[in-house]
């Protein structure tokens, strides 16, 4: 099915076997692979109903041709009765039989085609491994992880185990910080069953809900949602479309509506939905309004009480996401930090990556909340470890941001085709989603936020000041960070990131 109101360009489209592998490493997600494996079930049908017809028709002809062939075989076998001597006869009779029977033979055997269809069928799904032209890799950081020296490593066992569900497009990575140099791994594939939902609708499916439908299983837990900006609407409406029972807030009232229509109850302050929830999610922009959100009047710490749960979502520094860790634990909270790394577009479609870190516990009784919102979740350890890893990520795709810009403009004052650029850039070792979406942004002059171009701005400065504090230097992420304030300085911070390119033209 396609999405109302999108259109793809003639010169887009590309044959589907050979552009098929190259598509597959871009690893769209459970969603994309499950559309690849319903091609490669029709391909497969389609390939077998045109072998089994021409195969009978090939039969048919045949059949008819031994039939015509042994007409005539009778008709000259009775004239040569009728000529040949009574002795002779005989002989003649025999080799006749002998020649039928060779005929019959064969006509009994079955052809290789023929016993291929007499077998039963295989189940739809995945095809089995050693159709190597028809099988998807396997994710390349699960390789690593699941074949490294890691492997074997195991958590004390004073830890409880994570959970074990089993959704091959869903992994979470418990990654344990130790004193050594050394980072112990341990991935945990969990299995359950694709949702076959259609992505991109811009309406909330109510919880109905998929789990009944055949998806996950939803916590029983009552979950809140504080903060419905570009991230945490998406979530919100994955955490409805999976079966959650969710309590929203946002400072701007009016953004609750649409997820109350479909179903989500509405919190008056961030204290009642923390004292009415299990589990409390935040999403908010930086440090200042995470610190605001829990510290100010009728805020998160004043519904905390224990046993309640708060998990914050956003960017913010490890200095930031510490503090707040301390006020809700001291208060008897349960805490967890789980920045997400992705765009609107990734979290409408429940496919963000999630970085988490802190109590691990709650990690896991998140375990069904992070499957609807993302396709990944990484456990990194103690408190301020996602932060900062968060911050890197963002570092470097802010700086490459930077980098395709500058790209572009000098393709053009050179008078080279900025087109013909992408074009060779998407054939080469960088093509990605994100290059190309980011320069199709900049070609067709629209900017439409995705990503905040003063959020990667925000992003770039912690990312900054991080190295900072332990001395280590970051001469890119500094100027890319110049070229955004640029930017902003040209009114672009509430456009998409790619807005940086017009740092470069002024």
């Amino acid at each position: 099915m396609f999405k109302q109101g999108a259109w793809i360009k003639v010169e887009q489209l590309k044959p589907y076997h050979p552009h098929k592998e190259e598509m597959i490493k871009f690893n769209k997600g459970k969603r994309f692979q499950q559309a690849v494996d319903a091609v490669e079930e029709f391909l497969r049908k389609t390939k077998g109903r045109d072998q089994a017809s021409s195969h009978n028709s090939n039969e048919e002809k045949n059949r008819h041709n031994s039939s015509e062939e042994r007409g005539k075989q009778s008709a000259g076998e009775e004239k040569r009765k009728a000529s040949l001597p009574e002795g002779k006869l005989k002989k003649g009779t025999g080799e006749g039989k002998k020649r039928v029977s060779s005929v019959s033979s064969e006509r009994g055997s079955k052809s290789p085609l023929k016993r291929a269809q007499d077998q039963s069928p295989r189940k739809r799904g995945r095809p089995p491994k050693d159709e190597k032209d028809l099988t998807i890799p396997e994710s390349s950081t699960v390789k690593r992880v699941m074949t490294g020296t890691v492997a074997g490593f195991k958590w004390p066992p004073s830890v409880s185990e994570p959970v074990k569900d089993s959704d091959p497009h869903f992994h979470h990575f418990l990654l344990s910080q130790t004193e050594k140099p050394a980072v112990c791994y341990q991935a945990i594939t969990k299995k359950l069953k694709v949702c076959e939902e259609e992505t991109g609708s811009t309406s909330i499916q109510a919880a109905d809900s998929t789990a009944v439908n055949g998806s996950i299983t939803p916590t029983d837990k009552k979950i809140g949602f504080l903060g419905l900006g570009l991230m945490g609407s998406g979530i919100v409406s994955n955490l409805l479309k999976m079966g959650h029972t969710v309590t929203v807030w946002n400072r701007t009232a009016e953004k609750c509506d649409l997820f109350i229509q479909e179903g989500a109850r509405l919190g008056r302050t961030p204290a009642e939905v923390v004292s009415t929830c299990d589990i409390t999610f935040a999403c908010v922009s930086d440090p200042k309004a995470a610190k605001d959100l829990v510290l100010g009047p009728s805020g998160v710490l004043q519904g905390i009480r224990p046993g309640k749960c708060y998990v914050d979502m956003s960017t913010v520094d490890a200095d930031t996401v510490t503090e707040l860790a301390q006020v809700i634990v001291s208060r008897g909270g349960r805490f967890l930090e789980a920045p997400v790394s992705g765009n609107q577009q990734l979290s409408n479609d429940g496919m963000l990556v999630i970085l988490a870190a802190g109590d691990r516990g709650l990690y896991e009784d998140c375990s069904s909340c992070f499957q609807a919102m993302g396709k990944t979740s990484f456990f990194l350890g103690e408190v301020g470890n996602a932060a900062k890893m968060m911050l890197i990520v963002n570092m470097v795709q802010g700086s490459f941001m930077a980098t395709i810009a500058e790209g572009l403009t000098l393709a053009q004052v050179t008078g080279q085709s900025q087109q013909t650029l992408l074009d060779i850039l998407n054939q080469g070792q960088l093509a990605s989603i994100f290059l190309d979406q980011k320069c199709q942004n900049i070609l067709q002059g629209n900017f439409k936020p995705d990503f905040y171009l003063k959020y990667i701005q925000k992003d770039l400065r912690l990312a900054i000041a991080l190295g900072d504090s332990v001395n280590h230097p970051t001469p890119m992420a500094a100027a890319a960070n110049e070229v955004y304030k640029r930017a902003k300085a040209l009114d672009q911070s509430d456009n998409d990131m790619s807005a940086v390119y017009r740092a470069y033209i002024h």
